[in-house]
């Protein structure tokens, strides 16, 4: 496994200052977020700026495992639905164009939507991630959906049943446990139900159980990253833990996004050490 960082908590952190501070750190790798108000905003990637990015990275030796591309899948507007699949194929065509080695990045998703849709909504959801899916796969890029709370997918086995719909191996998880913690759901429930499926992760640090609960910046709180590391080892995963602030977070008045991600570093780089896991650095 590798240490990551998401770009979604830096929206406004030009993406020259962010790739060597992340690298700096001594993390592995960037998750690069191409959604509204971020400076990675798809439509400002041109060509020239694109070719800068993957140069930035590869001069800072980071990886890209995957791309935050989060757009409604169950959007009823016509035009606010096709300029999310705008946003989505076009993270599909970005990761082609700024891979890093041999291992494209996967284009990581939420669905929108509300919990209670799901027995009406999941087909209408599953035709859309289907369309889009496809366009993944013809382009060999992975589509990574993330189970949210308050979200038509909210639960493992949701997850789990929009796999078997779809049923392609272009389709995976984007794991972020902290949905799954602050509904009191044990580790191990997750971990061993998402992590063979799972193409990238996320991980926070929470405090108490929904509806009153907190996102916070790893290493704030005290969700056992030792315990969770070892336990995704032990189901098979080799991919990316990736650092991910929320906008809760980032709403402080006092919010210092690159001091949140030095604190991230510190807090997961200790995590691996005192889980004797070694980095995967091939």
């Amino acid at each position: 496994m590798k240490i990551g960082y998401s770009t979604w908590g830096m929206p406004t952190v030009p993406i020259d200052t962010a790739i060597p501070h992340i690298a700096n750190l001594g993390f592995d790798g960037i998750e690069l977020t191409i959604i509204p108000r971020f400076t990675t905003e798809l439509s400002t990637l041109d060509t020239a700026e694109r070719k800068r990015i993957a140069t930035l990275l590869k001069q800072h030796n980071l990886a890209l495992p995957a791309i935050a591309a989060h757009s409604n899948l169950l959007e009823t507007d016509a035009d606010a639905h096709a300029k999310n699949m705008w946003r989505l194929k076009g993270g599909v065509d970005l990761a082609v164009e700024l891979v890093q080695g041999d291992e494209l990045p996967a284009v990581n998703t939420t669905p929108g939507g509300k919990p209670d849709q799901w027995e009406t909504k999941k087909d209408f959801l599953a035709e859309r991630v289907g369309e889009l899916v496809d366009y993944g796969a013809s382009r060999g890029v992975t589509i990574a959906m993330e189970p949210h709370i308050g979200a038509i997918i909210d639960t493992p086995d949701k997850v789990l049943e929009l796999l078997e719909i779809v049923n392609s191996p272009y389709l995976k998880v984007n794991f972020d446990i902290s949905h799954f913690d602050i509904v009191g759901i044990p580790t191990e429930d997750t971990v061993s139900a998402l992590a063979a499926v799972s193409a990238h992760t996320h991980v926070k640090d929470q405090r108490g159980i929904h509806p009153d609960f907190e996102f916070l910046i790893p290493g704030e709180g005290t969700f056992d990253y030792v315990d969770y590391l070892k336990r995704m080892q032990a189901h098979g995963y080799d991919g990316f833990i990736t650092a991910e602030v929320s906008f809760m977070v980032q709403a402080r008045e006092n919010y210092d996004p690159l001091a949140a991600a030095t604190l991230s570093y510190q807090t997961l780089s200790k995590a691996f050490i005192d889980a004797g896991i070694e980095r995967n650095f091939s």
